[in-house]
């Protein structure tokens, strides 16, 4: 019986890896451009910390989260999201001392228990990033303005960047008497877990997939009508600037995000055609301070790797490959050879097949090679060796030293 990887697990290789990496170095480097610096986050954390920060009536800590015990019987969880570990190590190393504000970014594996399917799987990989320390609504603007450049420079059209208001603590305690005014009217038609959510938290009933909770709560109150002065300014001021970075946008007024700890703006990059999110993000002014801290404005987002790669073609081959061959007892020059054309920075498959040159070449061509490097008795003793351009099939010999 062969082992085979966990449901949800799945492995990324050949062409899907090199989506994921282009995924990667793409985020990365527009992150760069913007000075964010990388913190390099734990798998494991203490389950209280996603407890405390995500939520308890969420559906991340109450169904989807890996929760085990470790030998002293301390609650573990393996990390379903980012912005709790960023925001616990910002606390413990003290960062908010260092300077008026920080702006930090991660990359890895996150972890939660639900149901597998195209861009949703239980191990999956987001790349965030977070900024402490700023309460103008411009560091939501240009937050939003990475996520636009990372599409961009993916060159993903399918995706509408969708934007709304959260307010702030006095906001949500006048909106939720409102809302679950409302929800107690169409209870019936209700989700059995909406109906659980509820009394405990009702803005948790604005961001069920259901079918029915969603057409339940079209004519609910919305959270934009109950805005303070303050966070109706800092939302219009959001929405200028965002006019201003020529982003296009749409208000979804019923956009809460699946986690308890946002305030204020609150965002998701859609793509329509998939139904699925792909990059979400906004403020959580609270957090740090409900976590120990000294208190914080900050904000950020997270983009799901996976999601991504959906809307990415496959990477066509342009890298021009070396495939040394060698013939004879010639290895220890060919190693050199090789090593030599990797010192010049070009990529060089040594072959470690045997057969004669037509079967070699045969499986240079599979690989994909530009090149074929010949290296028999006769080049070894010249110390040169013959290279063979396998598109237009022109040969010609060339000496070590000018490799």
């Amino acid at each position: 019986m062969t082992v085979q990887s966990v449901r949800g697990f799945h492995d990324i290789l050949g062409k899907e890896a090199k989506k994921f990496r282009k995924v990667s170095n793409t985020a990365r480097r527009i992150l760069k451009l913007y000075n964010f610096e990388e913190i390099i986050l734990p798998v494991v954390e203490y389950a209280e910390l996603f407890q405390r920060s995500v939520g308890e009536t969420t559906d991340i800590v109450q169904k989807e989260m890996f929760v085990f015990e470790d030998r002293k019987g301390r609650k573990l969880a393996l990390r379903p999201e980012g912005t709790a570990g960023t925001v616990r190590a910002f606390i413990q190393h003290k960062l908010y001392a260092l300077r008026p504000y920080v702006k930090l970014f991660y990359e890895g594996p996150m972890f939660r228990y639900e149901r597998p399917q195209a861009g949703r799987y239980r191990q999956f990989h987001q790349i965030g990033a977070e900024v402490f320390g700023v309460a103008e609504p411009h560091a939501d603007a240009e937050i939003i303005k990475i996520t636009y450049d990372i599409l961009n420079a993916l060159d993903i059209k399918d995706v509408v960047i969708e934007i709304n208001s959260l307010g702030c603590k006095k906001d949500r305690e006048a909106y939720r008497e409102a809302l679950l005014n409302y929800l107690r009217g169409v209870r019936e038609e209700l989700c059995s877990d909406c109906i659980n959510r509820m009394e405990r938290n009702p803005l948790r009933v604005l961001d069920c997939k259901v079918e029915t909770c969603r057409e339940a709560v079209k004519e609910s109150p919305k959270m934009i009508d109950f805005l303070c002065d303050e966070c109706r300014k800092h939302y219009e001021s959001l929405k200028e600037y965002l006019k201003a970075l020529n982003i296009p946008f749409r208000e979804n007024y019923n956009l809460v995000r699946g986690l308890d700890y946002y305030t204020r703006t609150v965002f998701e990059a859609v793509s329509d055609s998939l139904g699925l999110t792909l990059i979400a993000g906004g403020r959580y002014d609270y957090l740090v301070e409900e976590l120990g801290g000294p208190p914080t404005p900050a904000l950020g987002f997270a983009l799901g790797v996976e999601r991504l790669m959906l809307l990415l073609p496959d990477e066509k081959e342009e890298e021009e490959i070396y495939f040394v061959i060698p013939f004879g007892n010639v290895h220890a020059y060919a190693l050199k050879v090789a090593d030599r054309l990797r010192s010049k920075g070009k990529v060089v498959e040594l072959s470690y097949r045997k057969g004669g040159l037509k079967k070699q070449l045969e499986f240079a061509n599979k690989l994909g090679v530009k090149y074929a490097v010949i290296v028999g008795e006769d080049e070894a003793s010249k110390g040169e060796v013959t290279i063979k351009d396998m598109e237009t099939g022109e040969q010609k010999s060339v000496k070590f030293e000018e490799l």
